[in-house]
């Protein structure tokens, strides 16, 4: 069972907040906007979609191009066949910001992952059995400090 609620009052404190904010007349409106620095919302979206809606090229955004994104989509390591030899596979992207934000994948390796990430021990000695997903994101903030998280699926 549904219920509703409407407000006469309501809505026409709606009705008010649009005539604060425009004119019917041909002044300008009364936002703090000017008219002409509007944009519609639709092409606002597919300006910033790619990238950062603001000039962020200068180094106090540095710690923005700072964020790695490493997606281990699967690595894994065991012994197969009866000579035991190692079997290795991994599939691993790196995703980085650009100047103004743009970011973007590409091919990165097990070797690539920073010392922080966890789940990869053994990788590459005597073969031990691994199998491991994950994605480790990790930056430096505006003061250079080192952070990180990571999540196993």
């Amino acid at each position: 069972m549904g219920a509703s609620y409407e407000n006469d009052r309501l809505q026409n404190n709606a009705g008010r907040i649009f005539e604060a904010l425009y004119r019917t007349d041909s002044r300008r409106p009364l936002q703090s906007l000017p008219v002409d620095n509007l944009v519609p919302t639709d092409l606002a979206l597919r300006l910033v979609q790619d990238r950062a809606d603001i000039d962020i090229s200068g180094p106090e955004f540095n710690f923005v191009r700072s964020i790695r994104v490493f997606d281990v989509r699967y690595a894994r390591q065991h012994e197969s066949g009866r000579d035991g030899d190692c079997n290795r596979s991994a599939t691993v992207v790196l995703g980085t910001y650009g100047t103004q934000g743009d970011f973007s994948w590409q091919r990165s390796s097990i070797t690539a992952l920073p010392e922080a990430h966890v789940g990869l021990e053994g990788w590459g000695e005597h073969c031990p059995g691994i199998y491991h997903r994950s994605v480790f994101v990790d930056w430096r903030d505006y003061e250079g400090n080192y952070g990180f998280e990571q999540v196993n699926y």
